[in-house]
């Protein structure tokens, strides 16, 4: 699999914020609003398209990677570069999380040398919490909201 970084558009926003998750990962689902579409538009937010120009998924790093909460807890208080990350729905769950995250990290690392990259979860998501700690990230702090618990992960970073 070969994937490539495009900056976000609004066709492209358009279309992530469509996408639709199977239960219990439904959590992740979206709406199109006008806020939203804002916020995928205002320059943290990049595509991920693959050989066959696919949306495969997105990445976005600093503060829309946080969840409002955890900064009122105090969890993103050092320096560390948040990352968030989405996978197209009809890509998930097919043994691409490695490759796709490993493609995202490697940006991030060459863009960001000598910044550990922290990552927020929803701890009900085993599956991304297992990926994680292979990718090399290891669980730093918890936080609640009324919808559901998260963690932070932190990776710090090693590309040469």
């Amino acid at each position: 699999m070969k994937l490539f970084i495009e900056n976000m558009n609004e066709e492209i926003a358009k279309d992530i914020l469509s996408w639709e998750y199977e239960k219990p990962y439904d959590f992740y689902n979206n709406e199109l609003t006008d806020e939203d579409m804002k916020e995928k538009l205002d320059g943290s937010y990049f595509a991920l398209v693959n050989d066959n120009k696919e949306i495969f998924g997105f990445f976005c790093t600093g503060e829309n990677a946080q969840v409002p909460v955890g900064k009122r807890s105090g969890v993103y208080s050092d320096d560390s570069i948040d990352m968030g990350v989405g996978m197209n729905p009809n890509f998930v769950g097919k043994g691409n999380g490695f490759e796709f995250c490993s493609f995202i990290l490697r940006y991030i690392e060459k863009n960001y040398e000598d910044t550990p990259i922290r990552l927020t979860v929803a701890k009900f998501n085993q599956r991304a919490i297992h990926l994680y700690e292979k990718l090399g990230f290891v669980k730093k702090d918890e936080f609640s909201t009324d919808f559901a618990e998260f963690m932070t992960m932190v990776k710090k970073t090693n590309y040469k």
